[in-house]
């Protein structure tokens, strides 16, 4: 059994929907989690494009995730998630951390349950998939025996820094700082916590998204059972990738 957490609002479509298709399809049993129980929405602006302009394009989901979207939300266990203070880890087999960038993803990023929960994952060396802001939650994550972030020792992605400013910047004028849920970029959250700053995988400069078909053309760092990526034109690549650390344990299919 797959726990996907996400917030009560605003968290990525695709960075959620994807994953959610490609583990169901593979048989997979998948549970959500949000801070009350109450079932989440994702970013509207994201799903709509609304107020994107002339970069709908690059900013705003894809026809095919909104549509996979509106199909996981009605999924009975996607409608009534379970608290994140009821979260079990040893009941799930893998975790995975969508992002999101909007002011709702706050309670999610600073969730103290959330980071003890995927601290626990990592030292029961359970698989974990984490993209785009979702790293955060990693990076503010501590190791009981350590005291130190599970990605310290680790290579990881998320968003780079140059994706997060150059959308910001592009659109500040007329969206603020939708664009920019921190003062510091994901880039800079993150890689305080690693060990070293090389082991923050910023990947190509590309914009463009993979599909179901295609998933190679999307990016992400695999390091043991953990699996990261950038941003939603990553999201089938990533949930492949993490399908395969699945299948490198012996969990089996709830």
């Amino acid at each position: 059994m797959i726990l996907i957490a996400i917030p009560e609002r605003d968290f990525d479509p695709t960075e959620c929907s994807i994953p959610w298709k490609v583990l169901t399809d593979a048989g997979h049993k998948v549970k959500f989690a949000t801070p009350s129980g109450r079932a989440g929405e994702a970013d509207e602006r994201v799903i709509t494009g609304r107020g994107f302009g002339p970069l709908r394009a690059v900013f705003a989901a894809t026809s095919r995730s909104v549509e996979i979207y509106n199909r996981m939300r009605q999924d009975e266990d996607f409608r009534k998630p379970i608290p994140y203070r009821d979260l079990d880890g040893e009941r799930f087999d893998g975790l995975v951390l969508p992002g999101g960038h909007a002011s709702g993803m706050k309670e999610y990023l600073e969730a103290v349950e959330l980071q003890r929960l995927a601290a626990g994952f990592f030292a029961r060396n359970k698989p974990v998939a984490s993209i785009c802001h979702g790293v955060i939650i990693l990076a503010r994550a501590r190791m009981p025996e350590t005291g130190r972030s599970p990605l310290f020792g680790r290579k990881t992605s998320a968003l780079p820094a140059l994706m997060e400013l150059s959308a910001w910047w592009s659109t500040r004028l007329w969206l603020g700082n939708y664009f920019k849920t921190y003062p510091q970029t994901v880039q800079e959250i993150v890689t305080a916590e690693l060990e070293r700053p090389e082991d923050f995988i910023v990947g190509p400069c590309s914009l463009r998204h993979d599909t179901e078909q295609n998933p190679e053309r999307g990016f992400v760092v695999v390091d043991g059972l953990y699996v990261s990526a950038r941003w939603p034109g990553d999201a089938y690549r990533f949930a492949t990738n993490f399908l395969e650390a699945l299948k490198g344990v012996n969990y089996p299919h709830d």
